[in-house]
């Protein structure tokens, strides 16, 4: 599918751990369409949502490393880039994260990822993992899935 229809009718999108780990430490697979990504969530074309689960996951490696400039790398993209919102897990995600594990089986962390694109109105869920397409709730975009 073409990013450009992809994006047509998203005004908030999700940013799973994949999208932002594949764009700060740019993997080749995929630098092309997450540099695209994120060059129209600059340029204000949608809002980028993240979460805590989001930011834990990808400062694993950095402090497993020592590299403190990649965790301040992640850290700046995740809570406070541009037309990006950072939401926290609050009881109301907790809920629906719940719901969300029950229906579709999913592990937790997934299920909180989710449940908090839910709750901040997210019309999309950007990640890499096809095994989340199950989910009904909001579109599933899968980053292998997408092209320029």
């Amino acid at each position: 599918m073409k990013l450009d229809d992809a994006f047509k009718e998203v005004d908030r999108c999700f940013l799973d751990t994949a999208p932002v780990v594949y764009y700060v430490e740019p993997n080749f697979a995929y630098f092309a369409i997450v540099r695209s990504l994120f060059q129209r969530l600059r340029a204000g074309d949608f809002t980028a949502i993240t979460s805590p689960i989001t930011l834990a996951e990808c400062l694993v490696v950095p402090h497993r490393q020592g590299l403190t400039k990649l965790k301040q790398d992640f850290f700046n993209v995740i809570t406070g880039g541009e037309n990006t919102i950072f939401v926290p897990i609050t009881a109301e995600v907790s809920q629906q994260a719940a719901e969300l594990r029950v229906k579709y089986n999913l592990k937790l962390p997934d299920a909180l990822q989710i449940a908090v694109a839910i709750v901040a109105g997210c019309e999309a869920f950007l990640t890499n993992d096809t095994g989340l397409k199950r989910v009904g709730e909001l579109q599933i975009l899968v980053l292998g899935e997408l092209e320029i």
